[in-house]
């Protein structure tokens, strides 16, 4: 069975990335519905085209600051069914807390530099917009440190790396294979976070997920 083409918008002021990562989506079975250079087009042309995910960077014309993301928490607001990924060379913690304060489904925040393989990224695209989650390690171990001291220290060393992988959009099997540990072990140390966390445990992973990240993107 083919798989459906994944409908994209993206953002990227430099032509030559931005030329370069429509090819390379293209090949890779996405329609870019419109690919622009500023945060104000990539608004525009989300309301245009009400793709299934935008890709949007942190820093944009005219000033090179904060203009991408704010541009992504205001698709966000209007448009909730299109998920966004924020696709960066810059981490900026307080705004990844502020695109997952209103929950986490369908939100991504991946580091340029990080990403090794166009199929990688790929699949953090489908599962944003199928309203899973992609987090850079880095974004998720920021948000931690963030959060309210209590909680994260009460967990084991085991706990955090099983939580920051979860926060990826890993399964428990994926969890599993990347610790060389049993799913059953994998199992154990997630209710044990949701215990600490005060969150009851739902058995869609996807909702365990966004849980954890909805409160961990709770800062102060």
């Amino acid at each position: 069975m083919t798989e459906e083409r994944l409908r994209v918008v993206l953002a990227e002021d430099s032509v030559v990335l931005r030329d370069g990562m429509a090819e390379l989506l293209a090949v890779r079975g996405c329609e870019v519905v419109a690919a622009v250079a500023t945060a104000e087009e990539v608004v525009a042309a989300v309301a245009a085209h009400r793709p299934q995910v935008a890709v949007v960077d942190v820093r944009m014309p005219p000033t090179h600051t904060d203009e991408g993301i704010r541009a992504a928490l205001r698709i966000r607001e209007g448009h909730p069914g299109v998920g966004v990924l924020v696709f960066s060379q810059h981490l900026e913690a307080s705004w990844a807390a502020r695109l997952l304060a209103g929950g986490a489904a369908g939100v991504g925040y991946l580091l340029k530099e990080r990403v090794a393989r166009t199929s990688e990224f790929v699949d953090s695209l489908r599962r944003v917009a199928a309203g899973g989650t992609a987090l850079d390690p880095e974004v998720v171990g920021h948000l931690m440190r963030a959060r309210r001291r209590g909680a994260v220290d009460a967990l084991t060393p085991r706990e955090r790396e099983v939580l920051a992988l979860m926060a990826e959009g890993r399964s428990n099997r994926a969890v599993a294979e990347r610790l060389s540990v049993s799913e059953r072990a994998v199992e154990k140390h997630v209710a044990a976070v949701f215990a600490k966390f005060g969150l009851l445990a739902s058995p869609a992973d996807n909702r365990r997920v966004l849980a954890v990240l909805a409160y961990l993107s709770e800062t102060g």
